[in-house]
């Protein structure tokens, strides 16, 4: 098994907490991690038929098998047994002995946080970090390829094509589990709305465009959004409101968490193809803000990741808020830097003042320096921005 990260603060919440819940897209791992963690527990998956309808409709009977605790694998099929384990877990006591697994967070959590709410330690877990595939193989690997392969983890713990692995995840997660939470009727008109959204990754949010593009009303786009960003599939950076006498801009901007699956959703076949396309930096910036979320994520971390942009369209990527002050990063998918990749930084730390601290540029190149009074990282060195955060 390939380290997680979020190891760590999985052991650490098992030691106060009756209940553990590890939510995050399919094919994340979460089940590899609960097993690895908790090999005395007993498994049950509730995507088995007979499993589930046990769970539902005798709950009672049912948690009475696992007097010791039990890993129960998508425990969303099953929302009404959460009122029946908060009464186990109360009678009990224990500490870490009851460990649910699951992908669809809209309704996962929505029942975790109504009947087990200061009962359940929560992690949330992505796909692979860089730093985890790092440790995991021996042979560096180009930019290119690490965007186009992705990091969920069948991609590399099987050695899969992503070009055979990604349309199939879409066609089965996301085309049919995803779709299916909101009754969606038109799959053409679905599956286009994700991939407009796909092209939209790294991009202010303009929801009235996409609906009119998509040819659905702006209330639909709402939902459809919520329910993608539910699925762990996209997430948004909001701007940060920080007063610099700046007529600021409002709406966020939208992310996906994978570049294999935004590829695949871009139609993009091969790592050289990335060399000359238009959205490489697009895919490039999706990649660092998700590896921000990850690092967040894995030390159960708030992810206070928001960006900056002015009403002229001055904008620095992302902006931290470190434990010293704001911390600016700018993302630059090019090897080699030239003037113009600071030009926004260092015009917003001429606002900031002594609010800045630690400012950043991660670039598509392979050595880490120091540059005057910012710091010039290595994509493959991206994490080593919190040292000093």
């Amino acid at each position: 098994m390939i380290y997680r990260e979020a190891s760590e603060s999985l052991k650490r919440l098992a030691k106060g907490f009756p209940v553990l819940t590890i939510t995050g897209p399919r094919q994340s791992g979460k089940t590899t991690l609960a097993k690895h963690h908790f090999k005395d527990l007993p498994y049950v998956s509730l995507e088995n038929p007979d499993q589930r309808d046990f769970a539902s409709d005798d709950p009672v009977g049912f948690l009475a098998q696992y007097p010791d605790g039990v890993i129960l694998d998508e425990a969303q099929h099953c929302p009404n047994l959460f009122s029946y384990l908060q009464d186990v877990v109360d009678q009990r006591g224990a500490s870490g002995r009851f460990v649910l697994t699951g992908s669809g967070q809209f309704t996962l959590l929505e029942k975790v946080t109504q009947t087990l709410a200061g009962r359940v330690g929560m992690i949330h877990l992505l796909p692979f970090s860089n730093d985890e595939l790092h440790l995991a193989e021996p042979n560096p690997t180009a930019l290119n390829d690490r965007l186009f392969c992705g990091m969920y983890p069948p991609v590399h713990d099987r050695n899969l094509l992503p070009d055979d692995w990604y349309p199939d995840y879409i066609n089965t997660y996301v085309e049919r589990d995803v779709r299916q939470l909101i009754n969606v009727r038109d799959l053409n008109t679905f599956r286009r709305f994700v991939r407009m959204c796909a092209a939209r990754s790294g991009q202010v949010l303009n929801m009235s465009d996409l609906a009119s593009d998509a040819g659905v009303s702006h209330n639909t786009i709402k939902a459809w959004l919520s329910i993608l960003e539910a699925s762990y599939l996209v997430f948004f950076v909001h701007p940060h409101f920080q007063n610099f006498s700046k007529r600021l801009i409002k709406s966020p901007k939208l992310y996906f968490y994978d570049t294999g699956l935004l590829c695949s959703l871009l139609g993009i076949r091969s790592a050289d193809q990335l060399s000359i396309h238009s959205n490489r930096g697009a895919l490039f910036e999706s990649w660092v803000a998700a590896e921000i979320k990850k690092y967040f994520f894995n030390r159960h971390e708030a992810s206070d990741l928001y960006f900056w942009r002015d009403h002229k369209g001055v904008e620095v990527d992302f902006i931290i808020e470190g434990t010293k002050g704001l911390v600016p990063i700018e993302v630059k998918s090019g090897a080699t830097i030239n003037r113009g990749f600071l030009k926004n930084i260092e015009y917003w730390m001429s606002l900031a003042g002594s609010k800045a601290d630690h400012p950043t540029l991660i670039y598509g190149g392979d050595r880490s320096y120091m540059r005057s009074s910012i710091q010039v990282l290595a994509w493959t060195d991206v994490t080593d921005l919190f040292t000093s955060k």
